[in-house]
């Protein structure tokens, strides 16, 4: 059983998940760099797949290459890229060398990459790929031919609480719960009260007796991201006042790291809510300034 889901399923304990820069360049030494910055403060960190359509290290690679450096990975798997036979060998191979963690997503279309012509796949869908991932975990692939003996996979996913159509948000998280998610990493949402309604609706629900719901952060430097997000990041809406108050601030980064605090602080009061997924594009010392105003102290290692 992965520490992951120990935490989630056995105990009671917030539970922060961080996203591990895509790796081009550097191979192992970037692995170990980083490697040595999150095992302090993550119980587990996303191997990401081909991030916003961009070709990177495999998830499959980045995600050896990770536990290799004492991190346990959560794989990314995306429907964007591969049929459901590439799909299945990934997963069934990565569980060869002990990665157990798999976060299942539809994936950004191609025209959010540097690579617009490449040919979508979609053989699955979201759900369809986490019941694809739960099969697995009891000894089958879709086929039904079987696997002797079957993989020990802990399946979770993703899901926007602040995008439209809202009302269908908490249909969506039934339908993943239905089809074998135990956690989901939300999308970041800049709008505190349609995070607030989606999570009163997944307890109002019933659904936070089986899915553990971690809302993502990201840390930034100031404005210039704020906008990016909003203009280029499907999924995304940043509204204009929160650019502002970041923008017109004598100080972008202490602002920005500010709000981000803020965000966090309210996203962790709020009801079925286990912990926090932390993307860090600041790369610097507020990482760890974070997470300490947040309350927590870095993991023992031994």
């Amino acid at each position: 059983m992965s520490q992951l889901e120990e935490l989630i399923t056995k105990t009671k304990e917030q539970v922060f998940t961080a996203e591990f820069p895509v790796i081009d360049g550097e191979g192992f030494a970037k692995v170990e760099k980083y490697a040595k910055r999150l095992k302090p403060w993550f119980v587990a960190v996303n191997a990401t797949d081909n991030t916003a359509a961009h070709a990177h290290a495999s998830n499959v690679a980045s995600a050896i290459a990770m536990k290799m450096h004492g991190i346990e990975p959560i794989m990314q798997v995306v429907c964007r890229d591969k049929n459901r036979l590439a799909i299945q060998a990934d997963i069934v191979g990565a569980s060869l060398h002990g990665i157990e963690n798999i976060c299942a997503l539809t994936g950004d279309d191609v025209t959010a990459g540097d690579e617009t012509e490449a040919r979508r796949v979609f053989d699955l869908d979201g759900p369809q790929l986490i019941r694809l991932a739960t099969t697995i975990s009891r000894g089958e692939y879709m086929s039904g031919r079987k696997i002797d003996p079957a993989p020990h996979l802990f399946v979770g996913a993703v899901e926007n609480p602040s995008a439209p159509p809202f009302e269908y948000r908490v249909q969506r998280v039934a339908k993943k719960v239905a089809a074998g998610a135990k956690f989901l990493q939300l999308q970041i949402s800049y709008h505190p009260d349609r995070l607030e309604k989606f999570c009163n609706g997944v307890v109002a629900a019933g659904l936070d007796r089986h899915v553990a719901l971690l809302p993502t952060i990201v840390l930034i430097k100031g404005a210039r991201p704020l906008k990016f997000m909003n203009d280029k990041v499907p999924g995304i809406n940043v509204p204009q006042d929160v650019i502002d108050r970041v923008e017109k601030s004598t100080d972008q980064a202490e602002e920005a790291y500010k709000q981000t605090l803020e965000l966090s602080q309210h996203a962790l009061s709020l009801p079925g809510v286990r912990g926090l997924h932390v993307t860090d594009f600041r790369h610097d010392d507020t990482l760890e300034r974070l997470m300490t105003d947040l309350g927590r102290s870095p993991r023992s290692l031994n």
